[in-house]
């Protein structure tokens, strides 16, 4: 469907539809994996920082329908798509939340931070994909805007460029334990381009690096249309959660 230079995606097989920009950033399977490592239950809250048009927390509710959803965004335009597509929507930069979100703790905090640190490639036509892309605030600052927001033991959950793995386990180190990390692979043999991230507020068990999740059967893609592995099918198709093991 399209509308005055939007469009209205389906995920989830169709059990998800979401608004948003035809040009621009435009979400794809990352926000879908990221809501299906959220290990939210019914009755529990969750923060998503950078939600965007809200794909990841529309993907999690679907999932959990009970769960308590808020979400932070920082460009207008998003957050007015974020609203449409029914989510609740602070518009605030997350380095400056006002003081009603300041006052509020959460079972979880989810998030998909831009991937390039600042300076890194070349920047996008469109202002509001070279936001999403590339960040204009440290990751550093993410992380410890997530950590503010949980409550103790809470779990924060992330979608993130394999490369940046190091300056998330550093910003990591203050106040959080309990880390895994999932590479995401696109076929065997592959480097992984993507992480999840998994951390617990306060968390004592020790770090794991989990065997990657691949993505794509067999070792090139062979004939039209998608060739997703059955595991990333079950998430992509059916809403299924990943299992941290």
């Amino acid at each position: 469907m399209n509308e005055g230079g939007l469009t209205c995606d389906a995920f989830l097989g169709g059990r998800v539809h979401a608004w948003q920009p035809a040009r621009g950033y435009r979400a794809g399977t990352d926000p879908v994996f990221l809501a299906a490592a959220c290990p939210a239950r019914a009755g529990q809250s969750v923060l998503e920082l950078g939600c965007g048009v809200g794909v990841a927390s529309l993907c999690l509710r679907a999932r959990v329908p009970d769960v308590r959803i808020m979400g932070v965004e920082r460009q207008a335009a998003y957050a007015d798509l974020a609203r449409r597509n029914g989510l609740d929507v602070t518009l605030a930069d997350l380095a400056a939340l006002p003081a009603a979100l300041r006052a509020r703790s959460f079972d979880h905090v989810i998030a998909n931070p831009p991937y390039f640190a600042t300076g890194d490639g070349t920047a996008a036509r469109d202002d509001g994909r070279e936001a999403a892309l590339r960040e204009a605030t440290p990751l550093s600052v993410w992380i410890g805007a997530a950590r503010a927001r949980l409550r103790p033991k809470g779990w924060l959950t992330m979608i993130q460029s394999a490369d940046r793995l190091p300056d998330c386990l550093a910003a990591l180190a203050g106040g959080f334990g309990a880390i895994s990390i999932l590479p995401l692979q696109s076929r065997m043999g592959r480097p992984a381009r993507r992480i999840l991230l998994r951390a617990r507020k306060g968390g004592k068990a020790p770090f794991t690096l989990l065997a990657p999740l691949v993505l794509h059967a067999g070792v090139r893609h062979e004939k039209d249309g998608d060739d997703f592995a059955p595991v990333a099918a079950s998430v992509l198709r059916d809403g299924a959660p990943i299992d941290w093991g």
